[in-house]
């Protein structure tokens, strides 16, 4: 058998957390970096005679919120794919102490919670970012039950300092009657929240079908202290306990 027939097919939805993470980690490095040397270097007085001249800019106004937004994005998408990787931290003191069926069961009841959760989540996301899109909220406290009928639209809300790129204008034809929009409007960066919570829940229902099938039985990795890291720290801690007890003896 090849090498290429050996490995693993990784879909789509297994790279789609990575590549977006990446790419935001990489847009957040450059901005701020740009940003620095546009602040620090370019208004220096031996390169303010050529920024003058060149027409450079000397401040990056919109670098402090899409940095802001990035961050919030690399978060919200982080979310799904720790689960992804299980790199949320897990306590297994409890699970260790039960028989494998009692085991498994658990795992499906937390994985049940897990999923009730992220549709929550999902819900909420999609409430709080529809109007921006001219989109209905959903009714229902707990569960959408529909869509309200009557909502006021928000598309028009923009952001602070972020300017629109011209070639995205097509945007406004879509949500803001064909008016352009001068900086870029809520509803690009209040994406993530839907997007994101969409994702935590698609995870949390891979994750839940892995425990019904045996594959797994629990749904996070324990990060637990290893025992021999313990009896190290409790014996430092006596001898260091016993030292002070003997020079307090001498003393005396």
């Amino acid at each position: 058998m090849s090498s290429h027939g050996s490995r693993r097919k990784v879909s789509f939805t297994d790279k789609i957390e990575e590549t977006l993470i990446a790419v935001i980690l990489g847009l957040m490095t450059l901005i701020t970096f740009a940003n620095v040397v546009v602040r620090y270097v370019f208004n220096t007085e031996i390169f303010a005679p050529v920024t003058v001249a060149l027409g450079l800019p000397t401040n990056l106004l919109w670098a402090l919120e899409v940095t802001l937004i990035l961050f919030a994005w690399l978060v919200l998408l982080g979310v799904s794919y720790c689960v992804k990787i299980t790199a949320h931290l897990g306590v297994d003191a409890i699970i260790n102490m039960v028989s494998p069926k009692m085991k498994h069961l658990m795992a499906i009841i937390a994985s049940a919670a897990c999923i009730f959760y992220a549709f929550l989540l999902l819900k909420g996301g999609w409430d709080y970012w529809a109007n921006y899109a001219n989109l209905p909220q959903t009714t229902g406290r707990w569960f959408p039950t529909g869509f309200e009928e009557k909502f006021l639209g928000k598309s028009w809300y923009e952001t602070n300092d972020i300017g629109m790129l011209p070639m995205f204008q097509f945007i406004a034809d879509w949500f803001n009657n064909g008016e352009p929009y001068e900086k870029m409007p809520r509803l690009i960066p209040y994406t993530v929240l839907p997007l994101g919570m969409g994702l935590l829940l698609f995870r949390f229902c891979q994750v839940g079908l892995s425990v019904l099938q045996g594959k797994r039985d629990m749904i996070i990795v324990s990060h637990e202290v290893d025992e021999e890291a313990v009896a190290k720290a409790a014996a430092t801690i006596a001898a260091e306990e016993t030292r002070l007890k003997t020079s307090k003896g001498g003393s005396d």
